[in-house]
């Protein structure tokens, strides 16, 4: 047997994670509240999935380039502007927004109700960056532009300087 068929061949206790409606891990950066439903840990650190509510009126990062890994945005409830280079888009719910890495973009909620967002990061390097921004925080410091590029700098992430 090849070490890549083992790899792939069914367990026979497959460790199954299930994380029920009040579960994972919660994130609050802000006016934004984030769960993590998937960091990783269960997937091989191929894929994480969060689920954030984003209050009326909140303003998300500023536009940014991952290096390697995609991020997936799918709409559950409300609508979501997203900001892809000079481009804007409106999501309302049902939209599934797959930002591949490279691309600059940015997101926030502009209306007057809560939107909620279903995340997906592929693989899961990024789910640890919402971490340091919590941690920022809860320090009582400031989480001010330079701490943000810092934070984003571990996480092959930089800002989208040349859309200024």
């Amino acid at each position: 047997m090849t070490e890549e068929f083992a790899a792939n061949a069914p367990q026979s206790d497959p460790a199954v994670s299930v994380v029920g409606p009040g579960d994972g891990e919660t994130i609050v950066l802000g006016t934004t509240r984030m769960r993590v439903l998937e960091d990783g840990s269960h997937t091989g650190h191929r894929l994480a999935i969060t689920e954030s509510v984003l209050a009326p009126h909140t303003q998300g990062p500023p536009q940014h380039r991952h290096a390697q890994h995609d991020e997936g945005f799918y709409v559950l409830s409300g609508t979501v502007r997203f900001t892809v280079g000079d481009r804007a888009h409106d999501a309302t719910t049902g939209t599934l927004v797959m930002v591949p890495p490279g691309t600059p973009h940015t997101f926030a909620n502009l209306t007057d109700q809560p939107a909620v967002l279903l995340s997906t990061f592929t693989p899961d390097l990024y789910v640890q960056y919402f971490r340091d921004l919590q941690e920022v925080l809860a320090g009582g410091r400031p989480l001010t532009p330079e701490a943000n590029i810092d934070a984003m700098s571990r996480y092959a992430t930089q800002p989208a300087t040349d859309l200024d």
